[in-house]
């Protein structure tokens, strides 16, 4: 081997003729890892709002409504499954 053959090796060929290895970094794993989940974000986000059958408005409107009435549906969801108010711990008078 001469020197014009070293010019042609990579980093990683050369550490390996020495019997290394580069060490992959915690650090490195993590910030891909999070690009990656933050540009699937930003994607999904693009294409929900393309694809978004209300404007904004209506559809922020139609949101807020439905947590305000999440307690509701819940307490009468459980109550149907239970018998009982769980608001109230009391029997519930509702037939069903």
């Amino acid at each position: 081997m001469n020197l014009k053959d070293l010019k042609n090796l990579d980093r990683d060929e050369i550490l390996g003729m020495l019997g290394l290895e580069t060490k992959s970094s915690t650090a490195g794993w993590v910030a891909g890892t999070l690009g990656t989940f933050g540009l699937g974000l930003l994607v999904g986000a693009g294409i929900g709002l393309m694809l978004a059958p209300k404007p904004g408005r209506e559809l922020r409107g139609d949101i807020r409504d439905r947590l305000r009435r999440a307690p509701e549906d819940l307490s009468e969801t459980v109550s149907g499954m239970t018998g009982r108010d769980p608001l109230t711990s009391s029997p519930s008078n509702k037939a069903y």
